[in-house]
């Protein structure tokens, strides 16, 4: 824990255990930043990317993680700034061409 004076304190708590489980991956993308993401079924299958909205993070998409493994590899990521993602500092790392930069990185670094 660090006490930043009377303003913060920071504590670090260990993840939840539902979290555990699941084929985490992480992607150094072109962008700079580094993605964690979650993946399910087969890497032969075609892709179905999910990315979620503000605030949430790959979990929001578990239960599509399951359905359509059969058919798909499924993979959820955490976008920039949230998760296990990087959390690069400024505003203006969070504008829309910014991310969309993020996703066709990260499609490219899965090989597709």
């Amino acid at each position: 824990m660090q006490n930043y004076g009377n303003y913060f304190v920071t504590k670090h708590h260990p993840k939840p255990k539902v979290l555990d489980g699941w084929n985490h991956g992480f992607l150094k993308l072109s962008t700079g930043v580094e993605l964690h993401y979650v993946e399910s079924g087969q890497k032969s299958s075609p892709l179905m990317l999910c990315l979620h909205g503000f605030p949430e993070f790959w979990y929001t998409w578990r239960y599509q993680l399951r359905y359509f493994n059969k058919s798909y590899r499924v993979i959820a990521v955490d976008m920039r700034g949230y998760g296990d993602s990087s959390k690069p500092k400024g505003y203006q790392n969070y504008k829309l061409d910014i991310v969309v930069d993020d996703i066709i990185a990260t499609i490219g670094a899965l090989g597709i």
